[in-house]
């Protein structure tokens, strides 16, 4: 999942929100320097990880991506699910994601002093150009593509590539989605205790 779905699976709780949003960015040993509710944002980011590569329906929306995107499918699909859930009724309003995306940047700013350098640089583009809240918007998935090709080594493949496979499977796409996310929530509440 990318950064609107490991916020959202943080239960609106500061310390998860953090170890959540930061996991991808704190190696090894490493997390032994955050406080334990961080540690905890940290291993359910893992987990989540774990648990979307695994799901039957992610390899599926993967599959679509795999003949043009590579391995890369998976980053891409990521990003896509994020769209969906920006999307969806269940969990947002365009206003509600407006103020949650609003919270989340609250709560990473002030706890600006123990990000990982490297996130803060992500942060700092993240809140600046509204990422969490641009995955509603079709150009915001694009965006978002683009830098994904942009910080890829290996990626041989403009982002218009896989945004036309997006485009061309939306409504299978959203099947995967919706199949997966309440299967991926209830492991997290689960995860949490």
């Amino acid at each position: 999942m990318n950064f609107l779905a490991h916020a959202y699976l943080s239960f609106n709780d500061p310390s998860l929100i953090v170890g959540n949003m930061i996991a991808d960015f704190v190696k090894g040993k490493q997390i032994l320097q955050y406080d334990d509710a961080i540690q905890q944002g940290i291993r359910l980011h893992r987990s989540i990880d774990t648990f979307t590569d695994q799901h039957p329906a992610t390899a599926a929306a993967k599959a679509f991506f795999r003949p043009t995107c590579g391995l890369y499918g998976a980053v891409f699909m990521d990003i896509v699910y994020d769209h969906y859930l920006a999307n969806d009724p269940q969990h947002f309003t365009p206003q509600s994601l407006e103020t949650f995306s609003a919270r989340v940047y609250q709560v990473l700013t002030g706890n600006m002093a123990i990000l990982p350098d490297r996130f803060r640089q992500v942060f700092h583009y993240m809140q600046q150009h509204d990422w969490l809240y641009n995955y509603r918007t079709r150009q915001g998935i694009l965006s978002s593509f683009n830098g994904i090709v942009r910080r890829a080594k290996f990626i041989t493949v403009p982002a218009t590539v896989p945004y036309a496979v997006f485009e061309e499977h939306y409504a299978a796409l959203e099947t995967c989605y919706t199949t997966f996310f309440p299967d991926l929530q209830a492991h997290a509440r689960h995860f949490i205790g």
